[in-house]
């Protein structure tokens, strides 16, 4: 797990995904302040819940469950002022609109007519027509015709006499093409699980009425079961536009679409992606999370090795690691693999081992890594690292019962070990059990009061528990005694940004910045040139200024998925899509795990998708507008 904090949000979910927890130095979740729908997955489950982007003209709209909410509030409170008959119409024609629950959808029935209709009295009276009579018929036949042969449709459907109806239906059409016709004639092939044929008819509808969102709805179901995910998206997508995003069955659809277009993605990027270190940020992070120590004895500077051998291998990749470079971390890798390769390490082979495991675990290579710290324990039970850092991979890995083992077994080797209390907390905290977290915290504190991160850890939780004041005093004492650690201005400054402290909290980021210029040129740590920029952004609109701080950062680190992100919604944010589009695909490429990969392609495609709407729907584009105007722009916190 890493040195930094847990994201406040994970704390109430229960999946085990600790992967950012290395890779985001960061007390709050940076997706969560990229914007809010995201927030509670990034971090822990990186699941996408309730999205909706919409771009206008204004910027970007992101509908999220609560702000649907906030539209089926807002017609309640329409439906107040309407009489008790007209709400029950209302309510029957809303059910009309929700698909059937065997995703069986029901024909359209006729609405209530002004004027007389003709009613089939049997099927010996219907109508009889076919392309060579139906030219013959008068205006005036053909729609008594239609509407006698719809009707007919109608009751063989309810019969499910499926292709009786798709008959009836198809004469209704020869007599008077209608979109209505059309969507009927649809749900009877989505009753025979004749998919292609919903498509063919739906889309016929839709080209007489492009606004028709049952037919949109139906096309869609139909394009799922045929597993053309990114086209279901689109018609979902439209149809929640047109709707105002009052159908929730429609909107959670564009939910579990989006998934599955960012999944099914994701895979193939995964597949094809090399097996390499991360950002540098990502790798600091994670190393920092365990106490410095000194070099085992044998491995320092001054120790008498044979150029060559699998000892100053080690010790060359252990004096790599220390520029927190990405060569520099590139070189040590290589280095603990070499020195294994050549072996000879005498006394010092559990701790190539495990250092092997590390740099293979933060490549992705877990099953080599658990392996490398299998080997590590056997060789040397009393190497409590291994343990902790086995018990990450179990995390990350989802074996709880696995990572709760290896606490134990570390705590059987040496139970004053601090960091086996930190690491430990971290389980609790995600698992939202914080008063244990606190403990553990605390006596992490206890053992080594020097180790800044446990008292910023148990900041975060004192935070988490609503102990908002025993929390900003936690932050105050690590000033006071830390003044010269730029990670406790930066994690402070987020506390601040979170309660909407703006300048309080650029203050704390500005301070972090100028410390890791002075303590780190070589490696600076650019999370706190990205907050920065994300307060910019939220008190001041500021994004010329955000934009150079972001840019900023990728020229120190270009590799890092979080700025890479955050530039991605800073232009959209201001309607640059293309160009946020292409970050957002590169934060997929940067991205370290699979679910980190589905979390950014999950914000392209919905990008992508409301574009294509607006393309292909152009005339949404002032609805659009006035729905920017109604629920307004999106935080970015």
């Amino acid at each position: 797990m890493s040195a930094e904090t847990i994201p406040l949000s994970s704390a109430g979910t229960t999946s085990l995904d600790i992967s950012s927890l290395s890779s985001q130095s960061s007390s709050l979740p940076l997706w969560n302040r990229l914007s809010t729908w995201a927030a509670e997955n990034k971090t822990i489950v990186y699941t996408i819940a309730g999205v909706a982007l919409v771009i206008t003209g204004a910027g970007v709209v992101y509908y999220n469950s609560d702000s649907r909410t906030n539209v089926r509030e807002s017609g309640l409170e329409e439906k107040k002022r309407a009489s008790k008959k007209e709400r029950r119409k209302a309510k029957k024609e809303m059910d009309k609109e929700q698909p059937d629950p065997q995703n069986r959808s029901v024909p359209e029935q006729p609405p209530k007519p002004k004027a007389p209709t003709v009613e089939p009295d049997s099927s010996d009276d219907l109508p009889q027509v076919d392309p060579s009579t139906v030219e013959s018929l008068s205006d005036q036949d053909r729609k008594e015709y239609a509407v006698k042969l719809k009707a007919a449709g109608n009751t063989a459907y309810g019969d499910k006499r499926y292709n009786e109806a798709i008959d009836l239906y198809g004469k209704a059409i020869l007599c008077k093409p209608d979109p209505i016709f059309y969507s009927n004639r649809a749900a009877c092939y989505n009753a025979l699980g004749n998919w292609d044929k919903v498509v063919e008819d739906t889309t016929a509808a839709l080209a007489l009425d492009s606004e028709y969102v049952k037919a949109l709805n139906r096309r869609a179901n139909a394009y799922e079961h045929l597993e053309k995910f990114s086209e279901a998206l689109l018609d979902y997508t439209a149809s929640c536009i047109i709707d105002g995003f009052r159908n929730d069955q429609s909107a959670q659809s564009v939910e579990r679409l989006l998934k599955k277009v960012a999944e099914a993605k994701g895979k193939g990027i995964l597949e094809g992606k090399e097996k390499r270190l991360p950002s540098p940020t990502f790798v600091t992070n994670y190393l920092q999370s365990f106490r410095p120590r000194p070099r085992p004895e044998g491995l320092g500077e001054d120790a008498d090795l044979e150029e060559g051998s699998g000892k100053s291998h080690l010790r060359a990749g252990l004096a790599a690691m220390e520029k927190r470079t990405s060569e520099g971390y590139d070189s040590a890798s290589k280095a603990f693999d070499k020195a294994l390769e050549l072996r000879d390490l005498g006394d010092h082979e559990a701790y190539a081992y495990n250092m092997r495991g590390t740099f293979r675990y933060l490549r992705s290579e877990n099953a080599d890594a658990l392996k490398d710290l299998d080997k590590s324990v056997e060789l040397k039970p009393s190497l409590v690292q291994s343990y902790i850092k086995r018990a990450s991979m179990h995390l990350e890995l989802g074996n709880r019962d696995g990572a709760a083992e290896d606490f134990e077994k570390a705590m059987e080797q040496k139970q004053d070990d601090p960091d086996i209390y930190y690491h430990r907390a971290q389980l609790h905290f995600i698992l939202a059990e914080f008063a244990e977290a606190a403990k553990d915290y605390q006596k992490s504190i206890d053992l080594d009061k020097d180790f800044i991160f446990s008292h910023i850890q148990l900041g975060v939780t004192q935070y988490k528990m609503g102990s908002i004041a025993s929390s900003m005093a936690t932050f105050r004492r690590c000033i006071k005694n830390f003044d010269k650690t730029p990670d406790v201005y930066n994690y402070y400054g987020e506390l601040l940004l979170d309660q909407q402290k703006y300048s309080e909290a650029i203050e704390k980021f500005e301070t972090a910045i100028e410390l890791e210029k002075q303590l780190k040129p070589l490696g600076m740590n650019v999370l706190p040139l990205i907050n920065k920029a994300l307060a910019l952004f939220q008190w001041k609109q500021d994004f010329q200024e955000a934009e150079k701080l972001c840019q900023k950062a990728l020229m120190i680190d270009p590799e890092c998925d979080i700025a890479v992100a955050t530039m991605a919604q800073l232009l959209l944010q201001q309607g640059k899509v293309t160009d946020a589009l292409k970050y957002f695909e590169r934060a997929a490429e940067l991205s370290r795990t699979e679910g980190e990969i589905v979390n950014a392609l999950s914000y392209a495609e919905a990008t992508r998708t409301q574009l294509e709407v607006q393309e292909k729907y152009p005339q949404l584009s002032s609805r659009l507008q006035g729905m920017g105007g109604q629920f307004g722009a999106p935080s970015m916190r």
